[in-house]
């Protein structure tokens, strides 16, 4: 089996937390880095958050990175809405130990970069926060940035309404100048967006089989905490949704979803349609287009792999 090395670029909420411990629980991946963002909480904060979930999924070597504490061209404020959804703290105000590393004094973008020289192909990204982190590393290198084998996101809608407006999904909205960046770079994406986030949920039925060791028993109190949300705010889902670790599980194996190829952008403008993810109409017919949207999810074989990977990680 082919070992994939693996960057994620995190604002580590609840799900960045579950998608840490995906990738951390999945023999196919070699973890190698973690790089924070804004968005769920402050970038610092998110950094801060990764090591002590990467402490708890005994990972504690795993290196963690600042990156964008800031969208491309407005200053971050957080939502209260985050603060909801992820609890103060950003992981459902359960309280983790100290861990004893720190976060590395290196520019998250600048480990990217380096990281995709030494890797070329065999990198993958997976961003489960905004795309600010990857817009700046293509822009200090766009040639380096052509070179990663793999760029998978959590982020946009295009068959579904958004979770910030009608039209926008939290990730995009924070920079919606990043992902359009990213989106027009025509480097190869592939985007796991609220299409197939929405479908994939996870209740205290499952979290129930973790509570057998301590680790185990503090990630089902996290997730507990967003279950409880969920049944608040989206009571027809039933569930909470797994959004970032099926990104996650996607970059492993795109079996998991079904995909349309398309060229996209992203409203940058600041009217009703902020933060659209949509299909460019000026590229509609162009060769090659370089976004794989996905819009249907194998539900029940996604969630029995995320669930082998759970339980046996937290035995």
């Amino acid at each position: 089996m082919s070992v994939q090395k693996m960057i994620l670029d995190v604002d580590t909420g609840i799900d960045d937390a579950m998608a840490i411990a995906y990738a951390v629980a999945d023999p196919a991946v070699e973890l190698i880095g973690v790089i924070s963002s804004f968005g769920n909480i402050e970038a610092d904060r998110a950094a801060a958050n990764a090591l002590r979930i990467l402490n708890l999924v005994g990972a504690p070597d795993v290196p963690v990175f600042v990156g964008h504490r800031n969208p491309l061209d407005h200053e971050y404020n957080r939502l209260p809405i985050n603060a909801q959804i992820h609890g103060d703290n950003g992981i459902g105000d359960v309280q983790l130990p100290t861990p004893n590393q720190a976060v590395a004094t290196q520019n998250g973008v600048d480990f990217l970069l380096a990281a995709a020289q030494q890797y070329g192909k065999d990198l993958t990204i997976v961003a489960t926060g905004p795309m600010t982190n990857l817009a700046a590393a293509l822009t200090k290198a766009p040639e380096v940035m052509q070179q990663v084998g793999n760029i998978t996101i959590m982020g946009g809608a295009l068959t579904v309404p958004g979770n910030v407006t009608p039209v926008a999904e939290a990730n995009v909205e924070q920079d919606p100048v990043a992902a359009n960046q990213l989106f027009t770079s025509g480097l190869p994406i592939t985007m796991v967006g609220l299409d197939v986030t929405l479908r994939t949920l996870l209740t205290k039925d499952e979290t129930a089989q973790w509570r057998t060791t301590e680790a185990g028993t503090k990630m089902a109190d996290i997730v507990d905490y967003y279950i409880n949300v969920y049944a608040d705010i989206y009571p027809e889902l039933g569930g909470c949704s797994l959004h970032d670790p099926l990104a996650v599980g996607v970059a492993i194996d795109p079996s998991f979803v079904e995909t349309i190829s398309l060229n996209m952008l992203v409203t940058t403008e600041h009217d009703p349609y902020y933060a659209r993810t949509i299909g460019d109409k000026a590229r509609l017919n162009a060769p090659n287009p370089n976004v794989k949207v996905a819009v249907a999810v194998d539900i029940d074989r996604y969630l029995a792999v995320f669930m082998h990977h759970f339980n046996h990680l937290f035995r």
